[in-house]
């Protein structure tokens, strides 16, 4: 008997095959039971029908509680009725594993429920879609970077200094010594940068920010590529492209994910059109102030209300460029002809979803960088080996950092970022 995954049923159309599966749920008639079942790939249904099996395989399939683990043996099938199109003709079941008084019922739970019992909850369709998203827009990544010639690096999560400061760091104990949970590995792609010319990396950074917002998590992933000889236009081009294909690859990859969403493929096709809008920080403070945002002056950093109202403006993912330089980290590139901005650029997505990306070219000049760390109030000697890359060979260089879950919840139309990671850590959540 040949064992498949739900997702390969459409290769085995006509054969009998055994699946290993999870009982999502079940209802049945006096005559028919239908077994919606799940395993890890897809979901689909199981139909007993009673006239075609033993006695005690349609009482033991009536019989099945929500979240029993099974072996459901019988013949693949077309149905087109269901999005999936295909469902099994149930022959034989075996319980491998039984569930009593699951605690995720089809009926509606409070979000705090829903988060207490994560583990679980993993496990529905609509969460199950959005980690498939996740998972092939990690994949995507990797993909695209592989096919241009960039070489994965991995910077450390324990640290010595801070790239941004230390205000939202969270500080612990290294024997002797203060460290800290990395909040980017920018500065430490920019070293290897310099050694391999085009690099990323990707892993989890943390920030300690007392934020409750639908876009903010204290445990997320980044995606952090740094390229050597290359200006903020060159870099700019490279993030829209990177975005496009991950957007495309979804399309092209996620087609159950998507449906079992609702996620208009149509609007995220819009999203692949290059390039993508480009609007300088001053025309932005501008097209606010003429459209009733009287909060915003020059200087401000945008909130989420102004972000969403720029990114509709274009209907598209756009570029804000050049902010202003007090409200920037230290490291960026001045303006060629402005003191008060600097080389930079935040890309912001369409439909309300905020900043996606944050990218600058970053300064090359060994007195500057020195000046701007003092006057951040950094200590110069943990920032010596950085210092370094600008007295030995020192070019032009740039890069940026995408963050995974707020794309993930951008690509699956869904409306808080805590559910684009497996187990998301927030304000006041460390559990499970």
């Amino acid at each position: 008997m040949k064992q498949i995954q739900i997702i390969e049923a459409k290769h085995h159309v006509g054969e009998v095959v055994q699946i290993g599966a999870w009982v999502a749920n079940k209802r049945s008639s006096g005559k028919i039971a239908f077994l919606q079942l799940r395993d890890g790939t897809a979901f689909f249904q199981g139909i007993v029908v009673k006239s075609e099996v033993p006695e005690e395989v349609f009482t033991l399939a009536k019989g099945l509680t929500q979240e029993t683990a099974v072996l459901i043996t019988g013949e693949i099938r077309e149905d087109t009725r269901s999005k999936f199109g295909y469902e099994i003709g149930v022959t034989a079941i075996e319980v491998v594993g039984e569930s009593q008084d699951y605690p995720i019922t089809p009926k509606e739970h409070g979000t705090d429920f829903l988060m207490d019992h994560r583990h679980l909850w993993l496990r529905s369709s609509r969460q199950h879609a959005i980690m498939q998203i996740r998972n092939e827009i990690i994949r995507a990544t990797y993909e695209f970077f592989n096919n241009n010639n960039f070489v994965k690096i991995d910077p450390p999560i324990l640290t010595g200094s801070a790239p941004e400061g230390t205000t939202d760091l969270f500080e612990t104990n290294y024997f002797d010594q203060k460290a800290y949970l990395s909040q980017s590995g920018q500065l430490y792609m920019e070293a290897a940068a310099m050694a391999f010319g085009k690099v990323f990396s990707f892993g989890p950074t943390f920030r300690a920010e007392k934020s409750k917002t639908r876009r903010h998590l204290i445990e997320f992933w980044m995606i952090e590529p740094e390229m050597a000889f290359t200006h903020q236009e060159e870099s700019l081009e490279v993030q829209e492209q990177y975005v496009a294909f991950l957007v495309q690859s979804v399309l092209d990859n996620c087609d159950y994910a998507l449906d079992v969403l609702g996620r208009d493929r149509s609007v995220l096709e819009k999203y692949t059109t290059l390039p993508f809008p480009r609007i300088s920080y001053d025309d932005a403070v501008t097209l606010l102030q003429e459209n009733g945002f009287e909060d915003i002056t020059w200087g401000d950093d945008f909130g989420s209300p102004h972000e969403t109202f720029i990114a509709n403006s274009f209907d598209q993912p756009v570029f804000i460029l050049n902010y202003p330089k007090a409200i920037k980290p230290f490291y960026m590139k001045p303006h060629p002809t402005r003191e008060d901005v600097v080389i930079c650029a935040d890309m912001i997505a369409p439909e309300g979803y905020g900043e996606i990306i944050g990218g600058s070219e970053r300064a090359t000049d060994y007195e500057f960088l020195l000046e701007q760390i003092k006057a951040h109030g950094l200590d110069e000697n943990e920032y010596s080996w950085y210092l370094d890359l600008r007295k030995y060979g020192s070019v032009p260089h740039s890069g940026f950092g995408l963050g995974l879950e707020r794309t993930v919840t951008w690509l699956s139309g869904i409306e808080h970022v805590r559910e684009a990671i497996p187990f998301p850590r927030l304000l006041n959540r460390i559990y499970p």
